[in-house]
């Protein structure tokens, strides 16, 4: 009894000890203050934060404060010390940190902007723009930040160089004229950085950044190329315009209390553009800091673009979701970068590579299958670390499935450890899309020519091949497709509104690198090179951000709402024979919840004829219609604000260029006709070309949908003239999980002003 006794209380003691060592751990939490509360015998927020945090820890030390894009600070807490914390008047929230990843030339001319006489901005008025790119940092040496032909940095200018290690002030220059770093967050978490890999500084080690930034507004490069791939001239989307970066993220992510910093400095430096490719778990707008952060710097008047996500092809993957928030996803280009595989018995097929070293002899090599020349009992169709014997594979062409436990560039180092000269890499479980700089003469292919290379090898007894110099080839169909890693909707937090917003280039596109590293990003990797072709949704919102600035120039007044929907009505949805955009992940058509309102038409977007504006009082009242209390409210805009009990607030109302109808399902899950829902969407357009008379066309690929727009035709007689119309649906009950879409559009003859319409049964 007694020794039961003893083992029940050691159990219980332990159990205390960890519950009391869980609560001990410190974590990085941002503390959102209600400035009204500040006591008058504080001159200064600091001391008033200092104070707070210090009534409830002797200890905890504040790692940033911040002044714009919230009141309040960041520090490291223990679950007791935030419970104090919440139970103060002064404080509106306190939120952990969250851990944001990264979203990882020809792209003008592909847009229509390698033309002189497209009615772009002058030259002067895009130069007095500045963009503020979030993320890895700089390479203040790479040729597209040369600021030849630029005046000087504008007036409203009010940041800095700021220096660190492998960095200096002098490093900025007209086109990058501001760098900054932020680290307290992440170190706070795994404690120091390694300076040996990683410069403490703006300078950019992993080329993340510098690709963001040159995409979005890099000076023009002659002859640019990676090995050869690609080759051209490389310019950013607003070439003219200044570039600010903020380096946020460190190692493989972005603290929040980082990125909150990296905000909030560019909103007081004067940034007029947002770039933030990176996203993570989709949460309440009010415990998301870049939701946040971007509210405020949208009642500025800075436009902020940030990227859909790479989770897909799956539904409801998407990142960075906020109504004031451009979403981007990704498509591809006209372009692949092919090399040709020609077999002994004299047939030849196509795969990708971005290879650029020394190319194969011109004679036909034995050629294998790394499952049949293996040196362990598994691991060699993969082409496994140490599974490949070298007596079998020396001097050959090996073939390797993608999977297993090493990458597809480490494949082609174990085949070459091996005494391989080449590899096939194949994908057996559908079609190969991005291609890789691998180490030695290397093709990608998929699954179909895979079956066709792995049977002539097994029916052959000297079975033989050869891998062609890659090349570039232009010209590709169909294009742009929706890229199949782009993240796909519905909107996760609010399916009212359908995101993502509009998709853009975001697949095998050439920008600036980092002399740091080579194109691969692997330590082995010593091929520098300064410019690299990576993928990404990461990719395409620069593409947004710096043809925000291209319209922004045009317009100076447009809001970030007019410069958003310009963007998105003046979208194409089909190809130029009518047929619908693709989706390459099914090879069938895509929807809006893969592209949202269409791929991005930037010359239309210069004039697109009517906009719809919301303004922050709209979005005030979204978060009213999602029943957020005063004080959630006032944790995203950090202004008192009342939800007028009176009113009703309806998600149907925000005046947003795309609509997302939800209806409800069936019960007894049977479709039935006589059971009919209505629901009405009130928007408003805002005229910014000439006095003209529009009409509205409808169209819709589902007959269980009446849809009416009451007027049908609206008149505008001077510029800034405000209509409003009506869309009734009246839909027939539908099985639980049904999708249809359709497109509504006003014209004047000259202009399209296009919305796209998703329709589902919940």
């Amino acid at each position: 009894m007694k020794i039961t006794q003893i083992i029940v209380a050691v159990l219980l003691l332990l159990t205390c000890s960890c519950v009391i060592a869980k609560q001990d751990v410190k974590k990085t939490y941002i503390v959102h203050m209600d400035h009204s509360f500040m006591p008058e015998s504080f001159d200064d927020h600091s001391d008033w934060y200092h104070t707070s945090l210090k009534s409830v820890s002797e200890s905890a030390e504040m790692l940033y404060t911040y002044t714009n894009i919230i009141h309040g600070y960041s520090a490291r807490l223990t679950q007791q010390e935030v419970k104090f914390l919440n139970k103060k008047p002064e404080v509106l929230s306190v939120f952990p940190e969250n851990r944001y990843k990264l979203h990882t030339t020809h792209s003008p001319d592909f847009l229509g902007l390698g033309n002189n006489d497209v009615g772009l901005p002058s030259p002067s008025s895009t130069s007095e723009l500045i963009i503020g790119v979030l993320d890895t940092g700089i390479w203040p040496e790479s040729p597209s930040l040369v600021d030849t032909g630029l005046g000087p940095v504008p007036t409203t200018w009010k940041g800095m160089c700021e220096k660190g290690t492998n960095f200096n002030s002098s490093m900025c220059n007209k086109k990058l004229i501001g760098a900054r770093f932020f680290y307290k967050g992440y170190e706070a978490e795994n404690g120091p950085i390694d300076e040996n890999k990683e410069s403490k500084s703006p300078r950019d080690d992993n080329g993340h950044g510098t690709h963001t930034s040159t995409t979005a507004a890099g000076a023009v490069v002659p002859r640019a190329s990676l090995f050869g791939y690609a080759e051209g001239t490389a310019r950013g989307m607003a070439p003219q315009a200044r570039i600010a970066v903020y380096k946020v993220c460190w190692g493989k992510y972005c603290a929040d209390s980082d990125i909150a910093a990296g905000m909030d400095k560019a909103m007081a430096d004067g940034v007029n553009i947002m770039s933030l490719s990176m996203g993570g778990k989709a949460v309440d707008y009010d415990q998301d800091i870049i939701a946040i952060g971007a509210f405020k710097a949208t009642t500025q008047g800075i436009f902020v673009s940030c990227s859909a996500g790479n989770a897909g092809p799956f539904s409801k993957t998407l990142s960075n979701v906020a109504p004031w928030i451009t979403t981007v996803g990704a498509g591809t280009l006209d372009r692949e970068f092919l090399a040709d595989i020609t077999l002994g018995n004299g047939k030849t097929y196509s795969g990708i590579t971005l290879y650029g070293g020394k190319p194969l002899p011109n004679n036909l090599l034995p050629i294998v299958y790394g499952s049949d020349e293996t040196n362990s009992s598994s691991g060699a169709i993969t082409c496994s670390p140490d599974s490949l014997s070298k007596t079998k594979v020396a001097g050959k062409i090996v073939v390797c499935d993608v999977g297993g436990s090493n990458s597809p560039l480490k494949k082609g180092l174990v085949v070459k450890d091996a005494g391989g000269l080449g590899m096939i890499l194949v994908n057996p479980y559908g079609p190969v899309i991005l291609p890789e700089a691998h180490f030695l003469p290397a093709v990608d292919v998929g699954a179909k020519i895979g079956n066709v290379i792995k049977n002539y090898i097994s029916s052959n007894s000297n079975p033989t091949a050869t891998i062609s110099p890659g090349r570039t080839q232009l010209g590709i169909k169909p294009s742009p497709v929706v890229a199949f890693f782009s993240s796909r909707g519905p909107n996760p937090i609010t399916p009212a509104i359908l995101k993502p917003d509009i998709f853009a280039p975001g697949v095998n596109i050439l920008a600036g690198w980092t002399g740091k590293g080579g194109p691969t990003g692997l330590e082995i990797d010593r091929r520098h090179v300064k410019f690299n072709i990576i993928s990404g949704t990461s990719m395409s919102c620069p593409h947004i951000s710096g043809l925000a600035a291209l319209i922004k120039a045009a317009h100076p007044d447009w809001s970030p709402a007019a410069i958003r929907s310009a963007l998105m009505t003046t979208t194409y949805s089909v190809y130029k024979d009518g047929k619908p955009i693709q989706d390459q992940a099914t090879a069938t058509s895509a929807t809006p919840f893969d592209f949202g309102a269409g791929h991005v038409n930037p010359v239309a977007a210069l004039n697109p004829g009517l906009v719809y504006d919301t303004t922050v009082s709209d979005y005030e009242g979204f978060l009213c219609a999602l029943n957020y209390t005063s004080k959630r409210i006032k944790v995203i805009s950090n202004k008192d604000t009342t939800c007028d009990p009176h009113k009703v607030y309806r998600l149907q109302n925000l005046n947003y260029p795309t609509f997302a109808v939800p209806f409800e399902a069936a019960s007894d899950g049977k479709r039935r006709n006589g059971v009919k829902t209505t629901v009405k969407y009130t928007r408003t357009l805002t005229n910014v070309g000439p006095p003209a008379t529009y009409n509205v066309s409808l169209s819709s690929d589902t007959q269980y949908v009446k849809m009416s727009v009451e007027p049908a035709s609206l008149h505008f007689e001077k510029a800034d003239e405000k209509k409003s119309y009506t869309v009734t649906f009246t839909a027939m009950s539908m099985l639980l999980g049904t999708r249809s879409f359709a497109r509504l559009q006003w014209s004047d003859g000259k202009h399209i002003v296009s919305s796209p319409i998703a329709f589902t049964w919940t």
